[in-house]
């Protein structure tokens, strides 16, 4: 009976952790790059970086020991080993935490930080008070980490005691979408959520949100968000909305972009800050869209052996580029098959910024072995998908008839025989009666 009710309790543990999957997972151990800015002679900087191995120590709480009996690497220097209490548990995430053995590894980069005010108009609000509160006077690191599957991302801002290797986050970001799809016209979500450390003084004075757009050396604001004094910034875009409940209950600043737009594609940066402090996380969104098929003419015209047929397929309003764009034919006995070779028109970029190419495919009856006809197929590979449009093709006055024609017209052709020779019997025993009937009145 023990036995039974112990793998009962098992069950429901195993149950609990499944659904709430990051809390019974255990924090991770990390290897990072830590990144920063080389000193100069003088003791400025030199505008080149440097960057060591550093090995950070997660774990939920300041009461969890057990990073200390670890033992570090050869390669990794000892000042560069941290211990990183994060009670919101964001990088205790499976995301980071591969299995041993695993070869892909969660990717992350620390760099020290200054916390610094913010001139930004939805940030002034922060720290209109023009102190540096004493709270400041410690070291402050900033890192981002990316998850195994490439779709979880964290940003953290650290806080560590002067001289000490004891790292506490203070602001973290966490997104789900670092890399996001979405098809033409339709609404599309870029998950982005932040936590700030109930204890520390800065989370009591409030915070903004903030979301750009960045593609190709050209940038502009999206949305901007003082949560202070619940303002938000006049450079709205048109379509781009957030959830302000959401922001201030549950700190989820993800944005919305309520018709997909082929500008839209790029890259988004989400940024929160805390009076001195600025946490960003960068997520990539591309507009896909599938093409559309026309063939021309349609219908086909009717085809006779030697003639040459010109037909078109136009892919049009697809993004992005490239479109791979193929004839397939399909005959009477079902089989289909590639034709070629077939042109094909270079691109052109229509007004909303979607794309449209043609292919266009000599189709000569004398050369091919069409038999009556069939189905004629435009195929279009696309990451968005395959499309197909299909015409019929109809052969006329074929040389070569098929097995049921030659059937067919054999049997027509004892039918006429047939009637032929009913109709000469009955011709010729119609004339032998009228002769008898002469003899007989002579």
């Amino acid at each position: 009976m023990t036995d039974f009710s112990t793998i009962y309790k098992l069950s429901l543990v195993a149950l609990w952790c499944f659904i709430h999957a990051s809390s019974c997972s255990s924090c991770p151990l990390l290897e990072c790059w830590f990144v920063q800015e080389k000193k100069g002679r003088g003791g400025g900087l030199a505008g080149a970086t440097t960057q060591e191995k550093t090995l950070l120590h997660i774990r939920k709480d300041e009461h969890d020991d057990s990073a200390e009996s670890s033992r570090a690497p050869s390669d990794i220097n000892p000042d560069r080993i941290y211990v990183i209490t994060d009670p919101a548990e964001a990088l205790c995430h499976r995301s980071f935490n591969p299995p041993r053995g695993s070869i892909k590894k969660p990717q992350c980069e620390v760099n020290p930080f200054l916390p610094q005010p913010c001139s930004l108009a939805w940030v002034q609000s922060l720290t209109e008070k023009a102190f540096s509160p004493v709270y400041l006077q410690a070291d402050w690191f900033s890192a981002s980490f990316t998850g195994v599957d490439e779709q979880r991302g964290v940003a953290t801002i650290t806080r560590a005691p002067s001289g000490t290797k004891q790292q506490s986050v203070i602001l973290s970001l966490t997104s789900r979408t670092m890399s996001a799809q979405a098809r033409l016209g339709e609404p599309v979500t870029l998950d982005c959520s932040f936590w700030a450390d109930p204890l520390s003084p800065l989370s009591e004075m409030g915070f903004a949100v903030e979301w750009r757009y960045q593609f190709r050396g050209d940038g502009r604001l999206v949305l901007a968000y003082d949560g202070k004094t619940d303002r938000l910034a006049e450079t709205v875009e048109e379509g781009a909305t957030l959830d302000f409940e959401a922001v201030h209950q549950r700190g989820n600043a993800s944005l919305t972009l309520q018709e997909t737009k082929v500008r839209h594609s790029g890259t988004y940066i989400c940024s929160v800050y805390l009076p001195y402090l600025l946490a960003q996380i960068a997520m990539e969104l591309e507009v896909v869209e599938p093409p559309s098929l026309s063939i021309h003419p349609s219908p086909l015209p009717l085809a006779v052996p030697g003639q040459v047929l010109n037909i078109q397929c136009e892919a049009s309003g697809f993004v992005p580029l490239p479109v791979d764009l193929s004839w397939e034919f399909k005959g009477a006995d079902g089989k289909t098959r590639s034709l070629e070779p077939a042109s094909m028109s270079g691109h052109r970029q229509a007004w909303d910024g979607t794309f449209s190419q043609s292919t266009r495919l000599q189709l000569d009856t004398s050369k091919l072995d069409l038999g009556r006809g069939g189905e004629l197929t435009c195929v279009a590979v696309h990451r968005g998908g395959t499309r197909r449009a299909s015409v019929t093709l109809s052969v006329i006055g074929f040389s070569s008839p098929s097995i049921e024609d030659s059937m067919a017209m054999v049997g027509v052709a004892l039918v006429l025989y047939g009637l032929i020779k009913f109709a000469s019997w009955t011709f010729t025993s119609s004339g032998s009666d009228e002769a008898a009937k002469s003899d007989k009145v002579r």
